[in-house]
This record gives structure tokens, sequence and C-alpha cells, in this order.
């Protein structure tokens, strides 16, 4: 009988092990290569871009839809195995989107839903201030808040209170983990 039991601890005694090496191996790559306050701007800037570049193919009657997947997964961590937490700006009724269809679905629109279409209004530009930027110690978390303005095609700027949070994927490109974004309290 002691046989039998001594298979099932050295299996999960391994186990245990491999998970963290593989634990001690990312926190290992971060320390390497720690997310920078640089990253996270130049992540904001070019996710701003995409915004505008989904407007424009949509005004330009491309495949927006197509494009906006492409953006999805270019600055989200859908698919990661990570859990994403995104509640958008304009969204009251499918609060919370935990699947890249979800968040497809706030950027260019679904019949039937609450769903317009945020990024095909379209935007010319996409201007951020940050409050501020915290990097973990480990510097594999970076999470800022503050405003960004969306520029419209009248040339006027909505302003909108965001939280991001960025992880480095294994190629080490930010993507984001966490997008909480609202417009401004309104006291009337």
């Amino acid at each position: 009988m002691n046989k039998f039991m001594i298979v099932p601890v050295i299996g999960v005694s391994a186990l245990t092990l491999a998970a963290c090496d593989s634990a001690a191996t990312k926190a290992d790559a971060a320390k390497a290569n720690p997310i920078t306050e640089a990253e996270v701007e130049a992540a904001q800037i070019a996710w701003g871009e995409g915004i505008v570049a989904i407007g424009q193919v949509f005004t330009e009657e491309g495949d927006y839809s197509g494009r906006a997947a492409e953006h999805i997964a270019t600055h989200y961590a859908y698919g990661d195995d990570a859990t994403i937490l995104f509640k958008p700006t304009l969204a009251s009724e499918d609060q919370f989107r935990e699947t890249s269809e979800e968040a497809l679905s706030y950027f260019v629109g679904t019949e039937g839903t609450e769903d317009g279409g945020f990024a095909i209004a379209p935007y010319s530009a996409v201007r951020w201030e940050n409050n501020g930027t915290v990097i973990d110690e480990d510097g594999d978390m970076a999470v800022a808040m503050g405003n960004y303005f969306f520029t419209g095609s009248d040339g006027n700027e909505t302003k909108v209170e965001y939280s991001f949070a960025y992880e480095k994927d294994d190629a080490g490109d930010l993507k984001i983990v966490l997008h909480h974004s609202s417009l401004p309290f309104s006291p009337n």
C-alpha cells in the first residue's frame, strides 16, 4: 500500500515544482524586461491610432470589422489565458466584455443590442492625459489612469475617464488586461 501512496505524492510534487518553475520563469522574464512608463505611453498612442483607423476604414466602406478584430487581437490579452476586465464607456445592459467577440460588438456595433459601434464614429484623433502610471515592483503589470479625448469629425473633443492595466505577452508586447472607461460625472 505504501508503494501506491508514494507514486501520487511524487506526481503531485512534480506538478507543483513544474508550476512553480513556470511562475518563476515568468517572474524572471519580467524582471529582465520590466514594463516601462514609455512602453505604456507608446501602447496608449497605438491604441488611439487603432481606434482612428477603424473609423477611417468604416468611412471608406472597407472591412472595418476585420480592422477592429485586428485591433482587439493586437491590444487586448484575449486568448492568452488571461482574465480580461473590460467595462466600456457606452455600455449599460452588457456592461462587461469578457470575450473578444463582445469587445468587437462594442467597437463596431451589433444590431439588436445597445452596441452602436463606438469605434466607427469616426474619430480623427485620440489624445491622452495620464494622471499617473503605477508599475508593480516585479515590472510585470502596469496600471494607468487619466483622461483621454476623442476628436470627432466635427473637431469637437469628448473627454472620457479611463483606467487601463497592461501585462506583457510572451513576445514582450503590452496587452490590456483591464480597461474601464466612463464619461465624467455631471451633477445635472
